[in-house]
């Protein structure tokens, strides 16, 4: 009887050796790079009270009323798969008492989860590069994060990216506009669909993210939000579009941008491809004053952005190939009894007296010319060949796998003096 295997849940990936290249190089350039502009990594729960994102991310959201993976743990308590990463970190500066007469920049990197209906870049588990600001009230801060977004993209090689910039203004300014949306979509309600219908009377700004092909003439139309920015607002915007224009960040002001997400004021920004089909975004953020105070918190300036790796990798893949795995220096062939008694630890001294040598072992046995065969496909520049008769004189032989060298014998004591020159 054949057994059925079992597959990963629809939506939910392995990302396979041959894949996490990218991946890594992806992780350490935007580690290196936080920690160069001042941001500490923080690590939150992975699963957190769904209440908390029905507060944060709003009620009228298609994430919230569709997407959330939430269930009830055995103590009758109602608990969520984090579908986005801000919501916890601030749940997390709350918790722990850092915000009051306090300014932090933090990050974190991992997974998310939404119930969405899988497509290239779109998965129902995907992880994310998060950053955020608290304490900064100031337009700098929200430059300097689009800065710090836009330098780790230029690292990774990724091409041909449009900034999209817009501000939501304070909620003052936004309930102004609220009504005048709320006109306006309302004289024409027959032509809303059902998900426009609810936003009405919840969040009609959230009308304005439909993708519905039917409705885009009809938002085309709708009043935009610049026209009932405030005085405070307009003066926040410019002095962000100020920064940019300084260090040469080309931006294209869309006021039809009004992010997922109801906690967002102010600035909003999304770097925009047009390489992955419908799924333009691959970072998105904006400032959000108000979450804070909306979480149980003092009231707190914030800002930040999430990037998402699956669709960074994927461009990366799209515009430059899969990258390679970093193959070893060295393999080890080991080739005999005596060999084999003395291999692993002469590859330990090896390992011990020179640090940066990757150095693979040939285990599980195998004739001499198959662990030949199995140096050269592991990519290794030399072999390391340790046979009977030479443990026997404490020596081993170096073979050039990559270049045309003749194959020279060396002492154990002094070849890592040797493999450290050939690095070098």
């Amino acid at each position: 009887m054949t057994r059925q295997q079992i597959q990963p849940p629809r939506g939910m990936n392995d990302v396979l050796p041959v894949h996490t290249p990218a991946w890594q190089q992806l992780e350490g350039m935007a580690r290196a790079l936080f920690s160069a502009y001042g941001y500490q990594e923080i690590r939150v729960p992975i699963v957190e009270y769904t209440a908390l994102f029905k507060r944060s991310i709003g009620e009228y959201t298609d994430i919230v009323q569709k997407e959330m993976f939430t269930f009830e743990d055995p103590g009758g308590d109602s608990l969520t798969l984090r579908p986005e990463a801000t919501a916890g970190i601030v749940r997390a500066m709350i918790s722990n008492g850092l915000l009051h007469n306090q300014r932090h920049r933090v990050w974190c990197a991992g997974p998310m989860f939404r119930h969405e209906k899988p497509q290239r870049g779109r998965f129902r588990q995907f992880h994310q590069i998060d950053v955020e600001a608290f304490g900064y009230a100031g337009p700098d801060i929200d430059a300097e994060q689009i800065m710090l977004s836009a330098r780790l993209l230029r690292r990774t090689g990724v091409r041909r990216l449009t900034l999209n910039l817009n501000s939501l203004g304070t909620a003052e300014s936004r309930r102004g506009y609220r009504d005048k949306l709320v006109a306006y979509f309302g004289a024409h309600k027959s032509r809303l669909d059902a998900d426009s219908l609810r936003r009405l009377e919840g969040n009609p700004l959230r009308i304005l993210d439909s993708k519905n092909p039917d409705l885009q003439d009809l938002i085309a139309a709708a009043p935009l939000l610049t026209e009932s920015l405030d005085e405070a607002s307009r003066q926040h915007f410019d002095g962000v579009c100020r920064h940019l224009d300084a260090v040469g960040i080309d931006y294209v002001v869309n006021p039809r941008l009004v992010r997922g997400l109801d906690y967002y004021s102010h600035t909003v920004f999304e770097w925009l491809t047009t390489e992955l089909g419908s799924q333009g975004a691959v970072c998105s953020g904006g400032r959000y004053d108000g979450l804070v105070t909306q979480l149980g918190g003092e009231p707190t300036p914030a800002v930040g952005w999430a990037m998402g790796q699956e669709r960074i990798v994927e461009l990366l893949r799209v515009q430059h190939g899969d990258p390679s795995a970093a193959a070893p220096d060295a393999y080890l062939v080991i080739a005999g009894a005596a060999a084999e008694a003395q291999g692993l630890m002469l590859a330990e001294r090896l390992r011990d007296a020179c640090p940066k040598l990757r150095l693979e072992v040939n285990c599980g046995g195998g004739s001499f010319k198959s662990q030949l065969k199995r140096a050269d496909k592991s990519g290794a520049r030399w072999a390391i060949i340790l046979g009977d008769m030479e443990t026997d004189r404490r020596v081993a032989g170096l073979k050039s796998l990559r270049v045309e060298a003749p194959q020279v014998e060396i002492g154990w004591d002094e070849l890592p003096q040797e493999l450290t020159k050939r690095l070098d």
